[in-house]
């Protein structure tokens, strides 16, 4: 046993917080221990039964936590590390992101008799939320009024961080939740900014609180209920919340109905599920595999530069079909008509045999989106193809700032009857250099041509996966066949077609180059016919060149910054900040 321990607790990468370096010279004098879970898994706890490591039965690492005191000997937990399925590190950090709001209440009768209860008592009806899930977020420090009236309230929020090299030494910020009391976990969270997640990352953050939860209820587990402000209940929320905890509604009904009430999302209750999912390395075939019940769910090959996983048949959406199923010991990888055999290893404990049945394969598979010319991705790329905020002033990167743009010119064409009228009449759409926001420019009522120009081929293959899971739900495969993405060298080619509506992002490399801008105004005609729609994005100074040319007629001109899409970024990150002067032109060929 001794030297399983040294052997887990000395490999590479296992551990690498400071405060648990003591631990690797002798565990039960540091006072620590190691408990072997009926899986197999191995959790390893300090002092005062608090989990600093837990791996797989072979030791691999699935979170390190890193745990201090508060002011008065409380445990408190300082940062975590997870590894996702496909082998990266992301960090969580409690309490990571605080945005604070000032309010003069010095103009309100009374105000110097106001204290903390009574601002949260008005926190919860303006933001019509129960008291409680204000109570949890907002504690007597996070709600301050000085002498002057003047009231200050600190919203607290856990952040979560891609750790490139392993550690926090260069985090970069991803997504948060509300902040939740990891010395006694009383509620459930949901992510904020998780488009921005890294895939695995909500699954890796469950198995953490799900550990964690099972640490502090070894008696009647603790029914624990959804918190947040603002309140997010979603179908994928649902999914992940059931496959840690089971739920319950209390006062009858459906409880996914009732989850996903706004108003009523509270009520349901949820208390741990009796076989939570369990994940297992397998380093010599570059594997991890999840397991429930006995049954693999899922399986994620980590040299895969498709950034997929493969999922169990059994019923539930799987628009890729990718197929991971058990048979006399062998785990079969199936991609539509090509497949791999591996090995089971007697580690992930005894597995049901997958029943034999074969279901047709759709017409096309997601490929198809790319006219039979895959780009090259490697797998990091693939796996980490996410759009990334910082939570500081920092700019926003060029790709990340795409869907503010996107999602308004969307909602345009939703509110305004004259684009909606022009959409109804299109056929033909060219999207160029709109990379991390491909799907949204799509609209799938009806099939069209669309002709898409990507530059960043690891982005252009995760929105291609968005598309598809949309298009295979509804069994589209008419709209997918008007759909090529195609490498930016096909520009000229593009640019030589007659369409009827345009998106164009104008490089940030450009931005101060008027004579590349000139260039970029002067092909925009012949990619356009009579009438045509154009949704341009450049810098301000890019107005002249549209205004000059005598077959562009400028419509309107908007900073994105001011555009409803970026203002509600910022209630999630106040600081937030765009490349100055970047601006959403609208133009029409005369």
């Amino acid at each position: 046993m001794d030297s399983l321990i040294h052997s887990v607790l000395t490999q590479s990468g296992n551990i690498v917080f400071p405060t648990n370096l003591p631990f690797l010279k002798d565990l039960s004098v540091a006072g620590g221990r190691m408990a072997r879970q009926r899986s197999g898994h191995l959790v390893f706890y300090g002092p005062r039964n608090r989990r600093f490591l837990a791996t797989d039965p072979d030791g691999n690492p699935l979170h390190e936590c890193e745990w201090g005191s508060t002011a008065s000997g409380t445990a408190r937990l300082l940062r975590v590390r997870m590894r996702l399925e496909w082998g990266q590190w992301v960090g969580l950090k409690p309490e990571g992101l605080v945005n604070a709001t000032t309010l003069d209440l010095s103009r309100k009768p009374g105000w110097e008799r106001l204290r903390p209860d009574d601002l949260r008592q008005m926190a919860a009806q303006a933001m019509r939320v129960p008291l409680e899930a204000v109570t949890l977020f907002y504690g007597d420090e996070d709600l301050v009024i000085d002498s002057k009236g003047i009231a200050t309230i600190r919203h607290k929020k856990d952040a979560f961080y891609v750790l490139d090299d392993g550690t926090f030494e260069h985090a970069r910020f991803m997504a948060c939740m509300g902040a939740m009391h990891w010395g006694r976990i009383d509620f459930l969270p949901v992510v904020e900014l998780f488009q921005s997640l890294l895939p695995g990352t909500g699954s890796a953050a469950f198995e953490l609180i799900r550990g964690l939860y099972d640490d502090q209820n070894e008696g009647t587990p603790t029914p624990l209920r959804y918190r947040g402000i603002p309140t997010y209940p979603s179908e994928a929320a649902f999914r992940l919340f059931s496959s840690f905890f089971t739920p319950q509604a209390t006062r009858g009904g459906d409880p996914f109905s009732i989850f996903m009430d706004v108003t009523r999302s509270h009520e349901v209750t949820w208390l741990p599920a009796a076989d939570p999912p369990l994940r297992f390395f397998d380093r010599a075939h570059n594997l991890c595999v999840t397991v429930k019940g006995g049954t693999v769910q899922k399986a994620v090959r980590l040299d895969d530069p498709s950034g997929l996983p493969f999922l169990n048949p059994g019923p539930g959406r799987n628009p890729f079909e990718r197929t991971v199923t058990v048979t006399k010991g062998t785990l079969a990888l199936q991609d539509r008509d090509a497949g791999i055999e591996l090995p089971v290893s007697p580690a992930w404990g005894p597995l049901q045999e997958s029943p034999a049945e074969k279901r047709p394969l759709a017409p096309a598979g997601w490929t198809s989106l790319f006219g039979g010319r895959l780009p090259n991705v490697s797998p990091q790329e693939a796996f980490s193809a996410v759009l990334l905020y910082p939570d500081d002033d920092a700019e926003i990167s060029e790709i990340a700032s795409q869907p503010f743009v996107a999602d308004d010119i969307q909602d345009s064409f939703e509110q305004d009857p004259r684009l909606a009228a022009h959409l109804a009449n299109t056929t033909q759409v060219l999207i160029d250099n709109f990379d991390g926001a491909i799907k949204t420019c799509l609209n799938l009522d009806r099939p069209r041509n669309y002709t898409v120009l990507y530059a960043q081929a690891a982005y252009a293959q995760k929105q291609a996966h968005a598309l598809w899971s949309e298009l295979a739900h509804s069994h589209r495969f008419d709209i997918a066949r008007g759909i090529v993405l195609t490498p930016a060298a096909g520009r000229p080619d593009a640019y030589r077609t007659s369409h009827d509506l345009l998106f164009l992002w104008i490089p940030f490399s450009i931005f101060t180059d008027s004579l590349a801008q000139r260039e970029a105004v002067r092909t925009i005609p012949g990619a356009l016919g009579q009438g045509g729609l154009a949704f341009i994005v450049g810098p301000a100074m890019l107005r002249s060149a549209l205004q000059a040319h005598p077959q562009l007629q400028l419509i309107s001109a908007e900073l994105v910054e001011s555009l409803p899409t970026f203002r509600m970024h910022r209630t999630i990150l106040p600081k937030a900040r765009l490349k100055p002067g970047l601006t959403l032109f609208h133009v029409v060929r005369g």
